[in-house]
């Protein structure tokens, strides 16, 4: 193994037996491969952008993992970099193929918005997912009918069919927390989202009991930042923080907002807002008062 190509091989064919993630992982994967042995080489963008008939925005693109991938581009980078062993260069093809193979959520497109659907592949890559929710319950723990009055009030002039498509969308996540191999959730909730009734007081029952359920499982941590605790609006609103058991993909802060979203992964960012959110886990009840917090909310619902 050269200078030039700087312990690919592992971590290729790590990915390629163990796809975890979907396309949008594979992709940042790829990138990043291609991206070290494009600086081996002493290659700027523009020069490896104008090899394949592009430019060094599209450099750009393909080594953040923001596009598909053409099996010609990969080929022709591949040739550009001196990776000529055709196992190999077999190796980063299917990579590619795989990269840009649509995942289960593609079929959602209609209802999809791409900044979504970035977070969504990180989330089914992601070993843990650390949040914090102010205003509603996080996605990944709504009941449908919880979901169905939040969509409501984020799209109140869409139709009942597109409203239907967005909550099917909002439960097929959620498949993830009880997968053979699912990720470490662990939740603040902010007091105000448990008091606020979304959907009615018989909507918002069921969804308190819907959390006291689902802190039974071995790889959900639930707790709640009541209003007796302050200071919490140094996290600024809702944070998410994903972080992955593979070396290639740093942590990633999550911020949504109404029409776009924000994905951070530089270092000082990152560790601003992990300090953050142990604060926020530090002052908030601990996980064992969870269940007895979301009874007492409940028999105040009448």
């Amino acid at each position: 193994m050269t200078a030039a190509q700087p312990s690919r091989e592992p971590s290729i064919k790590r990915y390629l037996e163990h796809p975890r993630g979907g396309p949008t992982v594979l992709r940042i994967v790829l990138g990043t491969q291609l991206r070290r042995l494009r600086e081996a080489r002493g290659i700027s963008r523009e020069a490896a952008g104008e090899w394949i008939r592009g430019s060094h925005a599209k450099i750009s693109r393909l080594e953040l993992g923001r596009t598909g991938y053409k099996e010609r581009d990969v080929s022709d980078l591949l040739t550009l970099y001196e990776v000529n062993d055709e196992t190999e260069r077999a190796d980063f093809l299917t990579l590619a193929r795989q990269a840009s193979t649509p995942g289960w959520w593609h079929k959602y497109g209609d209802v999809l918005p791409s900044w979504f659907e970035t977070h969504i592949g990180l989330e089914e890559a992601a070993s843990v997912i650390r949040t914090y929710e102010v205003q509603f319950v996080p996605g990944l723990l709504q009941t449908k009918e919880y979901a169905r009055a939040v969509t409501m009030l984020g799209h109140p002039r869409a139709p009942a069919r597109e409203i239907g498509r967005r909550v099917s969308l909002r439960m097929a996540r959620q498949s993830l927390l009880t997968r053979s191999d699912p990720p470490r959730l662990w939740a603040v909730l902010d007091e105000a989202a448990l008091r606020r009734p979304i959907g009615g007081v018989d909507v918002m029952r069921a969804q308190l009991q819907h959390l006291i359920d689902i802190t039974r499982l071995p790889n959900v941590t639930l707790q709640i930042a009541p209003f007796s605790v302050g200071g919490l609006a140094a996290a600024g609103g809702p944070v998410t923080i994903l972080r992955f058991l593979e070396p290639d993909l740093p942590d990633i802060v999550y911020l949504e907002q109404l029409t776009s979203a924000l994905y951070l992964d530089k270092r000082d960012d990152v560790d601003n807002y992990l300090a953050v959110m142990d604060r926020l886990c530090a002052e908030a009840q601990p996980p064992r008062s969870t269940r007895q917090f979301l009874k007492e909310i409940i028999s105040q619902f009448g």
